[in-house]
């Protein structure tokens, strides 16, 4: 299985990133809109519609139509979540989309009187019939350089 890495700095306390982080309107705040998402549904672990946090259990049925081609249908689902007075942790797994794999593991760290960010994808680009999809051509560098600069821009203000 393939990694992706990216770690940012955010001058901004845990509490807040770490709150930030856990809502449904963060993901539509830091994809970009060239990604072309479109949540169609959330439900928490309870089948609870539109939770106020993503707990683990909770799941995201969404649509990505990069650069206005075609897209690709996605469930993400929150398998993990944990946090302390020092750091936090949650992993959300696609069940269904246009990976073969596709593991998001999202770490944040106090570091001073702000959070070090590390997001970790572990992946594995689907067969070659759907190696053409449009969100596996894009490539995650744009996409996670976009997410880490916005989040630095929403939280740091």
């Amino acid at each position: 299985m393939a990694t992706y890495e990216r770690e940012t700095y955010v001058d901004a306390p845990l509490e807040d990133v770490w709150k930030f982080h856990s809502r449904i309107d963060s993901l539509e705040a830091l994809t970009p809109g060239w990604m072309g998402l479109s949540v169609q549904e959330v439900r928490g672990p309870d089948g609870e519609r539109d939770p106020a946090v993503l707990e683990a259990g909770s799941e995201i049925d969404m649509r990505l139509s990069p650069l206005g081609l075609p897209g690709d249908s996605w469930t993400s689902v929150i398998t993990e979540r944990t946090s302390s007075d020092e750091r936090g942790l949650f992993k959300d797994e696609m069940r269904g989309g246009p990976f073969a794999r596709w593991v998001h593991v999202h770490q944040f760290r106090r570091e001073g009187e702000g959070t070090r960010i590390r997001d970790t994808v572990h992946y594995e680009l689907p067969d070659p019939v759907r190696a053409t999809s449009p969100l596996a051509v894009v490539g995650f560098e744009p996409m996670f350089r976009y997410r880490h600069r916005k989040t630095k821009e929403l939280l740091e203000g």
